[in-house]
C-alpha cells in the first residue's frame, strides 16, 4: 500500500500548478510516497490517485460558524486537580477561567474533567460531570463559539452537550465507552478521534510500533471508518495523532516531521503537543509550565504543515506567535 503525504508550502511564491491543501493556507506541488517496504519517493502532485487528490484539496467543513481555512487555537481548560501541566490551578475557578480564555481570543474552548496524563486512572462519571458542566454553561451563556468536551464517556458527553458543548474530543477514539458512537451520531456534532496506544494508566510503559507514522495512520483510518459506520459523516470527524499518548520521544518526532500525511484522511487535523514531556526532554524544561517556548515552536511547525486546530495551554502567547508567523510567511498583515 502507498501512503501519500503532501509536502506543504506557504508564502507568496506559489506556482500556478500548485494545489491548495484542504482549502487552507498552505499549498503543495509535490508529494511523498510512503510504504512499509520501500524507501520514500518524492513525486509531482500530478502522480496522486484522483481519490487521494480529492481528499487532500477538499476544504474542511467548519465547526459551527468557525471556518477551518486558517489555523485555529483550541484553548485548554482543565477542570482537574491532577492534570500533568496545570493540575489544581483552575480547580474551583473554572467559570472565570472559561470566560478569561474566551476574552483572550480562544477560537475553541476545550473543557476536560478527567486527567489523561501518563499513569492517570479513571474517575467516576458523576465527579467528571460536576467538574465540567459549570464552565460549559458559563461559556455558552457568554459566547457562541465552539465548546469541546474532552471525555471518553458517553454519559459525560451527554451532560456536557445539554450544558452547551457542541463538539466531543475523545482521546480513546470512541473505544473506551461503546455507547459513545451512538451518542455522537444522535447529537449530530463533530468528534475528534485520537490515537493512543494503551490507556493513560499504562500507555507510557515501553510503547512499540512497526512504523509509528503508518501504524497511527492506519489506526485513525480504521476509526474514521468505524465512525462512519455508526452514522457519523466524515465531514464531522477530526483526527489527532495523539502526541505523547503511548509514544516515545522518537515516535513523537516521527509523527511531527510528517504530520501532513494525515490530511489524506480527508478530515481536519488536531495537534495537541502543548507542554508534553518530549518538549521538556529536548528543550531542557523539567517543569511543564516552563515549556511554553517549545510548545509554541511545535505549534508553528504544525501550522506550517496545514494543521487546522492547535490545542494549547498558553493561549495569548501562541496567538501572538501564530499571527507573526502568518505575517512573516505571507508578507501581509493577517
Amino acid at each position: 500500500m502507498t501512503y501519500w503525504r503532501p509536502i506543504p508550502q506557504a508564502g507568496p511564491a506559489r506556482p500556478p500548478e500548485a494545489l491548495t491543501l484542504a482549502g487552507g493556507w498552505t499549498w503543495f506541488t509535490h508529494v511523498e510516497a510512503l510504504s512499509r517496504d520501500a524507501v520514500p519517493r518524492i513525486l509531482p502532485a500530478e502522480a496522486l490517485p484522483y481519490a487521494v487528490r480529492d481528499r487532500l484539496v477538499a476544504p474542511r467543513a467548519p465547526l459551527g460558524r468557525l471556518s477551518l481555512d486558517q489555523p485555529r487555537i483550541m484553548a485548554i481548560l482543565n477542570a482537574t486537580p491532577d492534570s500533568f501541566s496545570d493540575g489544581g490551578v483552575h480547580a474551583g475557578a473554572e467559570v472565570p477561567q472559561a470566560r478569561a480564555l474566551i476574552a483572550a481570543g480562544a477560537d475553541i474552548l476545550d473543557v476536560g474533567g478527567e486527567s489523561t496524563r501518563p499513569g492517570a486512572t479513571a474517575i467516576p462519571v458523576d465527579d467528571e460531570i460536576a467538574r465540567v458542566t459549570p464552565a460549559i454553561r458559563a461559556a455558552r451563556a457568554d459566547w457562541d463559539g465552539p465548546i469541546s468536551i474532552d471525555t471518553r464517556k458517553a454519559a459525560v458527553a451527554e451532560a456536557a452537550i445539554a450544558a452547551g458543548a457542541d463538539m466531543i474530543n475523545d482521546v480513546s477514539a470512541m473505544t473506551f465507552d461503546l455507547r459513545m458512537p451512538a451518542t455522537v451520531a444522535a447529537a449530530g456534532l463533530p468528534v475528534c478521534l485520537m490515537h493512543a496506544q494503551g490507556d493513560p494508566a499504562t500507555m507510557q510503559q515501553s510503547p512499540r510500533y512497526d512504523n509509528v507514522l503508518l501504524d497511527v495512520y492506519d489506526y485513525l483510518a480504521a476509526r474514521v471508518d468505524a465512525a462512519e459506520s455508526a452514522g457519523i459523516p466524515r465531514d464531522r470527524i477530526i483526527v489527532d495523532p495523539g502526541i505523547g499518548f503511548g509514544k516515545t520521544v522518537a515516535h513523537n518526532l516521527a509523527l511531527l516531521a510528517r504530520l501532513s500525511l494525515f490530511h489524506a484522511l480527508g478530515c481536519p487535523i488536531l495537534l495537541g503537543a502543548s507542554r508534553k514531556r518530549f518538549i521538556g526532554t529536548i528543550g531542557g524544561a523539567e517543569v511543564p509550565r516552563d515549556r511554553m517556548s517549545g510548545s509554541i515552536a511545535v505549534a508553528l511547525a504544525g501550522a506550517a504543515q496545514g494543521t487546522q486546530i492547535l490545542r494549547v495551554h498558553d493561549l495569548a502567547d501562541t496567538r501572538q506567535a501564530l499571527t507573526l508567523w502568518q505575517a512573516s510567511t505571507t508578507g501581509e498583515t493577517p
